[in-house]
């Protein structure tokens, strides 16, 4: 063990160690800060190119959808040449002009060239044999893994526009066979080296303030025990250990501080609090322990009513959602056969409303039951369909309020979701939609593609202003208790959303109420 044989030896020794102490950590700080760059870059480079080749893919089947859309609707009273002449005209129309390495390119299957915004010269050529600087028939390629199924990619060297020379590039083909053409398009991989070399500034920037930061704190440590040694160490040493001494001591006997032998007035002044303070520390203490065991067994009384009623409560929660779930099934069945009977009935009209209503709740009930005992898995949904769906299933209780859907609904938009989730986003904004708009005004659902990456859903009424915007996600919340529900709904969109990372944008005065949700396609964090 360690024993300095003066004050001077150990603020000497304690330097040396602090030294050792900070280049060690600092040691450790730069080299566990270059392997977490490493990592970063790693997984940079790889969440880049997958991203971009979801992108790329993405792209190429919505032009195919649209020639296949083109192409069906116009077959019959157009000749194909004339068809295919369109489409290319339009595909021209919709590019991106702002970028030049975004583009679409389309090879007939035996080579021929029929569209590239870029090399326009090289379209009616045959390229079949064109091979990049590595020796790849790129051409070939393309068309060859574009006759698979589902497409495939192909990576080559290619030149690229803005920069005026060669770069490597990745490309997905698909084929429409109709044509006989190879449809495809690429991204090029140098743009990455840029955001690595970003990071790599960003660390070497970091590195630098935290080494200039330990130097500083080194300096100051230095300096600081310098002066502890020359002006205050020596002087109240002798004084504190006489003060320590006693605090030791008191702990197992009542005994008093010697004053005769503290030098210091100050440190006699700290010595009677100090007397003071034990003495009461004592009285406190034992009052304490006293207090504490009370205290423990009431708590443990509580806790224990709270347990049970909690577990009450669930249960009969859970008890009531399985019950509900089979007499609803036989009103809504017994209303379909209704109506087949007696089409268009306001009366059945009303009930099947009010059964709906019904359902809706015990889809948020069965869902608020089971959000933290299941996994909700997410997978590739066409939001189109979905939210057409749920403005079916809301048709009737919006026309028994009194009010209509007008909607914008962009078709074949996908995003990566859990289909329960976006049932409950969709469903509960409906809902309150009905529940708080003015009779007969419409209700506006709107759905379109925000950004390449990015979808967005609002919907609009007319209705009161909400007074409260930053209340109006919390639990049993309502603007209006007349309107009905549990103030449950919201809470359960924002829990969803901050879960998935969807942004809400709440819109309200009083002319109109909008809520606006911002999905991200390609949300990978599990929900």
């Amino acid at each position: 063990m360690f024993k300095a044989k003066s004050l001077y030896h150990l603020i000497v020794s304690s330097i040396l160690f602090i030294l050792v102490l900070i280049s060690f950590f600092t040691f450790i700080i730069i080299d566990n800060a270059h392997n977490e760059l490493e990592e970063k870059i790693k997984s940079l480079r790889t969440d880049y190119t997958n991203n971009q080749k979801e992108l790329i893919k993405n792209d190429v089947v919505s032009v195919i959808n649209f020639i296949k859309y083109y192409h069906e609707k116009n077959k019959d009273i157009k000749d194909t040449k004339q068809i295919q002449k369109e489409v290319l005209v339009a595909l021209g129309q919709i590019r991106k002009l702002d970028s030049a390495n975004d583009y679409v390119f389309i090879y007939n299957f035996d080579g021929t060239s029929v569209y590239n915004p870029i090399t326009k010269d090289t379209v009616g050529k045959n390229l079949l044999k064109y091979k990049d600087a590595e020796g790849k028939s790129v051409i070939k390629e393309l068309i060859k893994v574009s006759k698979k199924y589902l497409g495939g990619e192909v990576e080559y060297i290619w030149f690229k526009p803005d920069i005026n020379e060669n770069a490597k590039k990745i490309s997905y083909a698909k084929s429409y066979d109709e044509w006989n053409w190879t449809i495809g398009k690429g991204v090029y991989l140098d743009e990455i080296d840029k955001l690595v070399k970003d990071k790599i500034d960003e660390f070497n920037q970091k590195i630098s303030n935290s080494t200039l930061q330990i130097i500083s704190l080194t300096i100051m440590l230095v300096l600081y025990s310098i002066f502890i040694y020359k002006n205050a160490t020596i002087l109240i040493v002798n004084d504190v250990k006489e003060i320590g001494k006693y605090f030791k001591d008191s702990q197992d006997n009542d005994v008093l501080i010697n004053q005769n032998r503290i030098i210091f007035g100050e440190f006699k002044v700290i010595a009677n609090y100090a007397t003071d303070a034990m003495n009461n520390i004592k009285l406190k203490t034992h009052m304490l322990e006293d207090l504490n065991k009370n205290l423990e067994y009431k708590v443990e009384e509580k806790t224990i009513e709270l347990r049970k009623l909690i577990e009450s409560q669930k249960t009969f929660i859970k008890n009531s959602v399985h019950e509900i779930n089979t007499p609803l099934s036989i009103i809504q069945t017994n209303i379909d056969l209704l109506k087949m009977k007696i089409p268009n009935n306001k009366y059945i009209t009303n009930i099947e409303s009010g059964a709906k209503i019904i359902q809706y709740i015990y889809d948020d009930l069965s869902y608020l039951i089971k959000k933290d005992r299941v996994i909700y898995e997410k997978e590739y949904l066409d939001f189109s369909q979905i939210l057409k769906q749920r403005l079916e299933f809301f048709d009737e209780i919006a026309i028994s309020n009194s009010l209509y859907f007008v909607s914008d609904i962009e078709s074949d938009i996908y995003l990566k979701a859990n289909k329960t989730e976006l049932q409950r986003v969709i469903d509960n904004n409906l809902s309150n939609a009905i529940k708080y708009s003015y009779p007969n005004s419409p209700l506006f659902i709107k759905l379109d593609y925000l950004s390449d990456d990015e979808i967005e859903f609002s919907v609009t009424t007319h209705s009161k202003k909400i007074e409260y915007q930053n209340r109006i996600f919390d639990d049993f919340y309502r603007e209006n208790t007349a309107r009905g529900g549990f103030g449950l709904g919201l809470k359960i969109v924002k829990e969803i959303c901050d879960k998935n990372l969807v942004i809400i944008k709440l819109e309200s005065n009083d002319k109109e109420t909008k809520f606006t949700y911002r999905f991200k396609i390609n949300e990978n964090i599990t929900a």
